[in-house]
């Protein structure tokens, strides 16, 4: 009787080219998408070797990371390093018939957007970056993970990598969300559940009813902020969302291939009593508003509970853990953390820049104000997303309302631009990570979602945005 297999090893077993020990394999790279900041060295590397880019047409790179995103046309990157790290990658790209969205191509934009959105990721690729949060299409069943730059070189000379076999792990979410909950709730939750290292060496597997009402964006998210629970890869079966989905930006497949990719398509999930090293069950119900309270995705609370103490911590590590956080976010154990005034609001990243989360704060703003002395951004993932919600009238509403209405990037996610908070500041944060200087030195940072993000910049504090019942969340 054949052995049943999990969806993650039948994507590796597709793209094993050799095994070289029961560990590792050769890994055959469908797609390999770079960016301004992890790329240079790899291209030095090749270089140096007397080597060349192997297969050009199966890379492409974005300058994402440094770029500034304030209202300017042309874009002009005025920082010298910044401005030499997006030079050299467009000379590398040039050199090897790479194609590239530099500054001010329209479809510029964070690579874990823009790839999507332009129908390059389908389900059953391997697709690797030189960024943590290339686990973002898993979304569509395509195996996607982060590399670091020697790798990036090893890609590019070889489209292949020498791969590490992850342990599997599969995470099983049932019933609906809650009203005022959406995907980022929920990844912030699981992490909270199983810890920062909870998933650490696993490629892990959404599945439950929960996931499968999830939007393909909302799944986006989902996946992309599973790599902050230390997993490898995250995983969503294909199914008609997926379809539906990269069938409207697939433009470039006709409809015999279409009928053929859906027939391969449909072989890409777990068999049926395929086994997992390691097991999670949730239930939806359980799920409120996240918002983290210190410095690690996992410490995170539903927003209507008290900041928690080291006494609630299980070890002595995670008391030690709790309070240097707490230090360092001035917070107080037994204190409600919603009310907690902020100065800054920012809505965009790779984890929450799509047109379905403009939607959401469009929605909730609409008529209102931000509050007086908070500096509120919106910046969309790509050029694509700026569009459409100018478009819309998205744009209008949120402009409207007082945001800051940016061009596509990074921007302040990580703080390698001139988007960035001062010492001391507080920002509600629509981005994946809340470590000690990310958005900033001596910033302080409080992921939580789209809608909590508009709530927070409404209200001046951090809200429960359930309670803003008229705004129609």
């Amino acid at each position: 009787m054949p052995t049943s297999t999990t969806f993650y090893r039948k994507l590796v077993d597709t793209h094993t080219v050799s095994r070289i020990d029961d560990q590792n394999v050769l890994l055959y790279v469908d797609l390999h998408l770079m960016n301004e900041y992890t790329s240079p060295q790899a291209f030095s590397g090749v270089r140096a070797k007397n080597r060349h880019v192997r297969r050009p047409h199966q890379q492409l790179a974005v300058v994402s990371h440094i770029i500034p995103t304030h209202a300017e046309s042309p874009r002009v990157i005025r920082d010298s390093a910044s401005l030499l790290l997006a030079d050299n990658l467009a000379r590398n790209c040039d050199e090897a018939g790479i194609r590239l969205f530099a500054a001010n191509n329209l479809l510029q934009g964070i690579e874990h957007i823009i790839a999507p959105e332009l129908g390059l990721i389908r389900p059953g690729m391997v697709v690797l970056c030189g960024d943590s949060h290339t686990t973002t299409y898993g979304a569509l069943g395509a195996l996607g993970f982060g590399i670091g730059t020697s790798e990036v070189e090893h890609v590019l000379a070889t489209q292949t990598l020498v791969y590490r076999v992850a342990q599997t792990m599969r995470i099983t979410i049932d019933g609906a969300l809650p009203y005022g909950t959406s995907s980022k709730d929920l990844i912030i939750w699981i992490i909270s559940q199983i810890g920062a290292q909870g998933a650490r060496g696993y490629a892990v597997e959404f599945a439950g009813s929960t996931v499968a009402a999830l939007s393909a964006e909302a799944r986006m998210t989902l996946c992309n902020m599973t790599v902050e629970a230390g997993a490898r890869a995250a995983l969503i079966a294909p199914d008609q969302v997926t379809f539906d989905y990269v069938r409207a930006h697939a433009t470039s497949l006709d409809d015999a291939a279409w009928q053929t990719a859906l027939t391969d398509w449909a072989q890409l999930r777990s068999d049926e009593g395929a086994t997992f090293d390691a097991e999670h069950h949730f239930d939806a119900s359980e799920i409120a508003p996240y918002v983290t309270w210190g410095t690690s995705p996992d410490q995170a609370m539903r927003v209507d509970e008290l900041v928690p103490d080291a006494a609630s911590q299980v070890t002595p590590e995670a008391a030690a853990a709790l309070q240097r956080a707490l230090k360092y976010i001035d917070l107080e154990s037994h204190r409600p953390i919603a009310g907690t005034p902020i100065d800054r609001v920012f809505i965009g990243s790779c984890t929450n820049g799509r047109i379905e989360d403009l939607r959401i704060v469009a929605e909730i703003v609409r008529g209102r104000k931000v509050a007086q002395g908070v500096r509120a951004m919106i910046v969309p993932g790509s050029g694509s997303v700026r569009r459409q919600a100018e478009a819309e009238g998205i744009a209008h509403i949120l402009k409207s309302a007082g945001f800051e209405w940016r061009e596509p990037g990074c921007s302040m996610c990580l703080a390698m631009n001139d988007d960035f908070l001062q010492a001391g500041e507080r920002c509600a944060s629509t981005t994946n990570r809340n470590f000690e200087g990310r958005q900033g030195r001596g910033g302080r940072t409080h992921l939580m979602s789209p809608a909590m993000a508009a709530a927070a910049a409404l209200t001046g504090k951090i809200t429960d945005v359930r309670t803003l019942e008229s705004f129609h969340v």
